[in-house]
C-alpha cells in the first residue's frame, strides 16, 4: 500500500515510508520543497506550517486547516490535500494575495518563518475570516517572527483580502474534492506499513486488539515530539483520527458527547456555547495550528499532569467511554488517572467519547490558567472550579487542578471549605489556604512547590470573584497602531 494525497493539485503516492515519519521530513528530504522550515520541531514556531484539506461536513466544499508538519505524522495526510507554500503561486507565477500583501507591506526580513506566516494566512484567507486585531492575534499566535515584527505581518494580513488573485486554487477545488471522495469510498485501507487509520470503529477496535502494544494517535501533537525530539521510532502506528464516530460531537439536552479524536478547533464553538470558561481556555491551548491537530482523547491518553483540558474534566465530573474489542465500560474521569502518566487503560483499549454535562443556570465553572505567556505556554497551573449557587450559598463544590501532583488531582479539603459556606470572600480565602492539605507540588523550570501553591490559590480567588459577578482581568485589548 501507499500514502497517497493530493499535493500542491497533485496526487502523490509514497509507498516505502516509514510508520514514524513524518510530513516535514518527507517534504523537505523526499519530495524537495525545502520552503516549509523547521525551527522547533514541536509545534511552537510555526515555521513548518503547511494547510490540509478536507472535505467538510457536508462534502460540498474543501476546508483547508493551517497545522505544524513537524510533529505530524506522513500517514495521517493519507486521503486528503496538503498544500505548501510551493503551490500557491499562479499558473503564471503570479504570487498569491497572502503572498504579495506580504511583499507590499514589508512583512519579511530573513524570509526564515515568512512561509509558515504564509500558509497560516492563507487558510484564514481562504475562509474569509475577519481581519480584527483580536481574531488575528489568534490566528498568528502559533507563528513566530523574530526580525521583522508583527506589525507590518499585520497590515499584510488586514490588506490580503482586497488582493487580486488566487483563484486558480479556488478552480481545483471540484477536482480535488472528487479525488478525495474517490478514496474515502475505498474503506479501510492501511497507508502505509506499519501505519493504519481505521475508518470504523469495529475496525479500530478489532486492529487494536490484535496489536495492543501499538502507538495511538490521534493529532500527534504530543506523540510526534517522541519521534522529532527523543528520536523514537515505532513500527506500528495506529491513528484514530479518521474514524467518523470519533470526530464527532453530539449536544443533547443535558450533556454533550465528544469523541475522542473531535480536535479542539472543532470543541471550540461547542465550549463557547456549553462552558464559557472552559472555551476561554481552549483559546490559550496551544496555538490554531496545534488546535486544528489536538484532540481531548489525545489529552487522556498522554495522562500529563499539566494536560490543560484533564483538570476541566475532573471538574465537570466527566464520564469517559472505554472500548476493548466488542466491549465497553464507562469510567469516572478522576478514576483514569493511576499515576504519573499511567491510566487505568488496558492493552488494546482505548477512549472512545467523553461525556460532559450541560449546566444548569444555578452552576458555574470557572477555569484558571497560569504559564508564563499568555499564548501557547505549558501551564504552571491549570485550575478548575465547579459548583452549585442556590440563596447564596455554595453546594456541590469540586476543585480540580493540574501542574500540582503527579496527575491531575481534586483537591478535597479545598472543596470541604467551600461546600455550605456563604458566596463570599472568605470562603474562598479558607478553600486557598486548605490548598496546601491537598497537594505537595514540585519544583521544575516552571515554577517553585511555593510559586505553585500561591499561584493555585490565587487562582481560586479569581474564581469567587468570577462566581460573584466580580471578575478580575488585567488589560488585555490589543493595542492597534496609531491609537
Amino acid at each position: 500500500m501507499a500514502v497517497r494525497f493530493v499535493l500542491n493539485g497533485e496526487v502523490r503516492e509514497v509507498a516505502d515510508a516509514a510508520p514514524s515519519t513524518m510530513l516535514l521530513a518527507w517534504l523537505r528530504e523526499e519530495a524537495g520543497l525545502t520552503g516549509t522550515k523547521e525551527g522547533c520541531a514541536e509545534g511552537d514556531c510555526g515555521a513548518c506550517t503547511v494547510a490540509v484539506g478536507e472535505p467538510t461536513e457536508d462534502g460540498t466544499a474543501l476546508r483547508w486547516r493551517a497545522v505544524n508538519a513537524c510533529i505530524l505524522f506522513l500517514g495521517s495526510v493519507d486521503g486528503k490535500a496538503v498544500l505548501t507554500v510551493e503551490g500557491l503561486e499562479g499558473p503564471d507565477g503570479a504570487l498569491h494575495p497572502v503572498q504579495r500583501a506580504l511583499v507590499d507591506h514589508h512583512g519579511s526580513q530573513c524570509g526564515f518563518c515568512t512561509p509558515g506566516f504564509v500558509m497560516t494566512l492563507f487558510t484564514h484567507w481562504w475562509r474569509e475570516g475577519a481581519t480584527d486585531r483580536a481574531t488575528l492575534d489568534d490566528v498568528l499566535a502559533g507563528n513566530l517572527c523574530r526580525c521583522t515584527g508583527y506589525r507590518p505581518i499585520l497590515d499584510a494580513a488586514r490588506a490580503m483580502g482586497g488582493v487580486e488573485g488566487g483563484d486558480h486554487l479556488r478552480a481545483q477545488e471540484p477536482e480535488i474534492l472528487a479525488r478525495l471522495d474517490v478514496w474515502a469510498g475505498e474503506g479501510d485501507r492501511a497507508p502505509a506499513p506499519g501505519f493504519v487509520a481505521p475508518r470504523s470503529l469495529d475496525a479500530l477496535a478489532t486492529h487494536l486488539e490484535a496489536y495492543p502494544d501499538a502507538l495511538v494517535v490521534a493529532g500527534a501533537t504530543d506523540a510526534g515530539l517522541w519521534v522529532t525530539k527523543d528520536l523514537a521510532r515505532y513500527d506500528r502506528v495506529v491513528s484514530v483520527a479518521e474514524v467518523p464516530e470519533l470526530r464527532a460531537i453530539e449536544i443533547g439536552d443535558d450533556q454533550v458527547e465528544i469523541g475522542a479524536a473531535a480536535t479542539y478547533s472543532d470543541l471550540l464553538p461547542v465550549a463557547e456555547r456549553c462552558w464559557p470558561s472552559f472555551a476561554s481556555m481552549l483559546k490559550r491551548l496551544g496555538s490554531e495550528l496545534i488546535r486544528n491537530s489536538a484532540t481531548l482523547g489525545g489529552n487522556l491518553g498522554s495522562a500529563s499532569p499539566i494536560g490543560d483540558c484533564l483538570p476541566v474534566l475532573l471538574a465537570l465530573d466527566a464520564v469517559l467511554v472505554l472500548r476493548k474489542g466488542a466491549a465497553r465500560r464507562e469510567v469516572a474521569a478522576e478514576d483514569f488517572f493511576l499515576d504519573y502518566k499511567k491510566t487505568l487503560l488496558e492493552p488494546g483499549e482505548f477512549v472512545e467519547r467523553v461525556r460532559l454535562p450541560r449546566l444548569d443556570e444555578a452552576v458555574k465553572l470557572h477555569v484558571e490558567k497560569v504559564s508564563k505567556r499568555f499564548d501557547q505556554d505549558i501551564s504552571a497551573v491549570l485550575a478548575a472550579v465547579c459548583l452549585r449557587v442556590e440563596d447564596r450559598r455554595i453546594s456541590q463544590p469540586r476543585v480540580a487542578m493540574g501542574g500540582m501532583a503527579a496527575i491531575p488531582k481534586r483537591a478535597p479539603a479545598a472543596e470541604a471549605a467551600l461546600a455550605g459556606a456563604p458566596l463570599d470572600d472568605t470562603a474562598f480565602l479558607a478553600a486557598a489556604a486548605a490548598l496546601e492539605r491537598d497537594y505537595q507540588p514540585l519544583t521544575d523550570m516552571r515554577a517553585s512547590a511555593a510559586y505553585r501553591l500561591d499561584a493555585a490559590g490565587a487562582c481560586l480567588r479569581k474564581a469567587g470573584f468570577a462566581f460573584q459577578n466580580r471578575p478580575v482581568r488585567l488589560p488585555d485589548t490589543p493595542v492597534e497602531v496609531g491609537s
